[in-house]
């Protein structure tokens, strides 16, 4: 399948690493222009250089903002005013007991992975609309739909996700532009080995603690590893091209097999 996203503007959001830098070197790859989006300059610039050598011929555009405020998104959005792709990828996640999220933690929880979200779709998809054609994607969890006990409070926020991005595909029913959320399973990010290391023994070599990690929290996986943040973005590049046209309003799942269902 060849995939040509030439000539749209694509906006990641925290893509400064992680599975954000895989989606955006994924649509670099596929002929966007990719808008990279962190709080941290310099690993903004380190993965603009990343974007480059994924997508040769393509210029990334940077903007170091903290957009969990009002401040930092009104610079976003004044540097890049509209966007025919958006990818709502930022967000925290971090193990505590259920009795011990405090009340500020549950609302730094919401604002980041949802409002953030909620805010630039706000103000994104009316272009869309206007223009004919758009894609808009929530990057969600199987922790949507299998709340862990240990972070009951991000599971609530990707919960919320799912149910943001099929009202958005509502509020953009018959315009040309789809909205999705990609349910993504455990994943391989440096965040994520931090988080393994939490629930492990301590001084596991790597593979003997992500084993460990699989046996022990997440045993329903059929894939039976973490997930690269490639695999992660080759569905968000399918999803954001014109071939993808018929897929609106889901929750399609890149969970290696992680949530025990046929359907989310």
């Amino acid at each position: 399948m060849r995939i040509d996203l030439s000539g749209k503007t694509a906006l990641v959001t925290g893509s400064s690493q992680g599975i954000g830098l895989a989606i955006a070197e994924g649509l670099a790859a596929a002929g966007a222009r990719v808008v990279l989006t962190g709080r941290d300059a310099g690993r903004l610039d380190e993965a603009a250089a990343r974007v480059r050598t994924a997508g040769p011929g393509t210029e990334p555009v940077t903007v170091a903002a903290d957009i969990t405020s009002d401040e930092g998104t009104a610079r976003l959005v004044a540097a890049v005013p509209d966007a025919d792709i958006l990818i709502n990828n930022l967000g925290v996640f971090g193990a505590r007991p259920a009795l011990e999220i405090s009340d500020d933690e549950w609302r730094r929880y919401f604002e980041t992975n949802v409002l953030t979200a909620v805010r630039l779709t706000r103000h994104y998809l009316p272009g869309m609309t206007g223009r004919g054609w758009g894609r808009v994607q929530y990057i969600a969890s199987d922790s949507a739909v299998s709340i862990p006990v240990e972070m009951i409070h991000y599971g609530m926020t990707k919960t919320a996700l799912l149910a943001v991005g099929r009202g958005f595909a509502k509020a953009a029913a018959g315009t040309g532009v789809t909205v999705n959320s990609v349910i993504a399973g455990p994943t391989h990010t440096g965040g994520v080995e931090d988080f393994i290391r939490q629930l492990v023994p301590a001084g596991l070599p790597w593979d003997e603690a992500q084993r460990t990690f699989m046996r022990e929290h997440r045993p329903q996986s059929l894939l039976q590893r973490l997930i690269e943040p490639e695999e992660i973005a080759a569905m968000v590049v399918y999803l954001s091209s014109p071939q993808a046209s018929a897929t609106t309003g889901g929750a399609v799942r890149v969970d290696g097999g992680y949530v025990d269902a046929i359907l989310p």
